[in-house]
């Protein structure tokens, strides 16, 4: 089983920046890859994934603001937003994933709101 935890969310001026963190418990071992995911209605929209390998992916809108990172040593990873707009204003999850079943695991969610 794998827990995670989110914080670092906060209402912060367009343009400001905040740094999400996710931190991973559990069988963190079997964890191949995690994400940052913001909620619309009905929809968890894919923001920033990156491997265990290193390798990153990055939602269109975010591309050139936000940067997703890890720390292995700290089972954390790590998404810096920058140049934050009120579009931005979400719930962000962190997910996990697996090679075994359940296979994915999801954060409670950390409020992100952008507003002046």
């Amino acid at each position: 089983q794998v827990k995670l935890l989110e914080s670092g969310g906060g209402l912060v001026q367009p343009g400001g920046s905040l740094r999400l963190s996710c931190a991973a418990s559990g069988s963190i071992g079997s964890i191949n890859a995690m994400g940052w995911y913001r909620q619309a209605p009905g929809k968890r929209d894919l923001i920033a994934t990156i491997t265990s390998g290193g390798s990153t992916n990055y939602a269109d809108s975010v591309k050139g603001r936000f940067t997703i990172s890890r720390d292995n040593a700290k089972n954390t990873v790590y998404l810096q937003m920058n140049n934050l707009k009120p579009e931005d204003t979400a719930v962000y999850n962190c997910k996990a994933r697996t090679p075994q079943a359940p296979n994915v695991y999801w954060g409670q969610g950390t409020q992100v709101t952008v507003s002046s």
